[in-house]
């Protein structure tokens, strides 16, 4: 059995749905969940392609663990979207909570709008995954804590980025803002450039990518201003351990 089943879980535990979802990720290639109301550990444990809609606004920690599907929310979304996702890709049409991609090691998300705090918190990269997070609004304090791998990229396409602490103890992976960042709003921890060609390849794809999932104009986007933090070392607090 293949195409699209719909599912009602409307009312239901969230033991529940994630129990019907594995059960029928085996024999469809879409899966519609409607009226879906706070529900947690959507698409965790799923390790197969597979397109899950989701209606509604679902739960923490959607797609944690996820290993494969791609998941499409037709709203705004809580906190911990990709929790240690391996592979796989969460598109999200509206808002996103805090820690957004919390460890992920792999798989790409994208949020059309803003997202709470600490996004991106120890990112990492792993046997050839490489995580990558696309915010198209801007993000709370301490974006890209701790990151340790990976491509985080913010487009700043509303408001003025007023987030502090961006890349405290970063430590791997590159972090690409576009629009104004003062210096005092970045951690200690990070360097400043211009993106270089290679850079600029990597934001460019990824932009389309983002206006191909949203509708947004590309050009228009691409022609702001872009700027790459990186780390300054890869043990930013090897002073602080005792070997």
């Amino acid at each position: 059995m293949d195409g699209t089943l719909r599912i009602d879980v409307k009312g239901l535990h969230y033991k529940e749905l994630n129990a019907r979802l594995r059960e029928a990720a085996n024999g469809y290639h879409r899966i519609d969940l409607l009226n879906v109301f706070g529900q947690r550990y959507i698409g965790t444990d799923i390790r197969r392609p597979l397109e899950i809609h989701i209606y509604g606004v679902p739960g923490n920690d959607l797609g944690s663990f996820m290993d494969g599907p791609s998941i499409i929310v037709h709203g705004n979304a809580q906190d911990g979207v990709g929790n240690t996702m391996n592979s796989g890709e969460v598109i999200v049409h509206g808002h996103a909570g805090d820690i957004l991609a919390l460890s992920a090691r792999g798989g790409r998300v994208f949020v059309r709008d803003g997202v709470g705090y600490r996004a991106g918190i120890h990112m990492k990269e792993y046997q050839g995954k490489r995580p990558t997070v696309v915010i198209g609004d801007t993000a709370q304090d301490f974006l890209g804590e701790y990151m340790g791998g990976g491509v985080l990229l913010v487009l700043g396409l509303g408001e003025r980025h007023h987030a502090r602490f961006v890349g405290t103890g970063m430590h791997g992976g590159v972090l690409y803002l576009r629009g104004e960042v003062e210096a005092h709003q970045l951690g200690k921890e990070v360097g400043v450039a211009q993106p270089d060609e290679n850079d600029r390849k990597v934001i460019e794809g990824l932009v389309r990518d983002y206006c191909r999932y949203f509708g947004k104009d590309p050009e228009a986007i691409l022609s702001g201003e872009f700027r790459k933090l990186f780390p300054l070392h890869l043990r930013p607090y090897g002073n602080l351990y005792a070997y």
